[in-house]
């Protein structure tokens, strides 16, 4: 049985979890996720007070609000897991349903996975110089090329290689092109991707649509046609 000082009502104290004994000062994280041990603070310390020096009133109400708040964030951690698995489950759904589908997506994000991410480009006109900036999920640069482009619809694939020379990891990633004409003049570059949606990839932590030779997210999808 513990014992407690009637100075210090929590020293000896001891709680009992799935992996044994642990000081009541351990882990905040596993005090957290058991409510019961919060109670058995609370009530240990008022079996145990000094009674030369009781527990203040004042004290003691700010403790029971205390109590009440910890209690209220936990059924809140527990709601919002269950409708972030129902948003989950809801989004996964409706990508399903997509499939056979033609659409128009935004293309300037692609998924890098299996050794390669590929774009979809369509400048208005030729290009004698653009300038391919492949950014990550922060916005930063991480490789950079620099190339010709034909007037119309083709395609750029990356290898995945940074600018210094290291495999980038799977994931999704940002094109931004800037072209300009043998004149200097400045080449719009379009990057969205029409066609039919062959399959539709859940294995990540967003639904990728799969078109073709590109894999885009499902965040980036614009309109759904027949």
């Amino acid at each position: 049985m513990a014992t407690v000082s009637a100075t210090n009502p929590y020293a000896g104290l001891t709680t009992t979890t799935a992996t044994g004994t642990t000081p009541a000062s351990g882990n905040s994280q596993e005090i957290a996720g058991n409510f019961q041990q919060f109670l058995l603070l609370l009530t240990t310390q008022l079996k145990n007070q000094s009674p030369l020096d009781p527990l203040d009133t004042n004290q003691f109400t700010q403790q029971l609000v205390q109590f009440a708040s910890v209690e209220q964030q936990l059924k809140t951690n527990t709601s919002l897991s269950t409708l972030v698995a129902g948003a989950k489950a809801s989004t996964a759904s409706s990508a399903a349903g997509l499939v056979g589908s033609n659409v128009t997506v935004d293309g300037s994000s692609a998924v890098f996975t299996n050794g390669a991410a590929s774009w979809s480009l369509n400048p208005a006109k030729a290009a004698a110089s653009a300038i391919l900036n492949i950014k990550d999920s922060t916005g930063t640069t991480i490789a950079t090329q620099t190339k010709a482009l034909a007037a119309g619809q083709q395609t750029f694939t990356w290898d995945g290689r940074t600018a210094n020379g290291n495999l980038a990891a799977a994931g999704t990633y940002t094109l931004a092109v800037t072209a300009r004409d043998a004149a200097g003049q400045s080449v719009p570059v379009a990057t969205d991707v029409s066609g039919t949606v062959n399959s539709v990839d859940m294995t990540g932590e967003t639904p990728v649509l799969v078109i073709g030779a590109n894999r885009v997210p499902l965040s980036g999808l614009k309109s759904i046609g027949q």
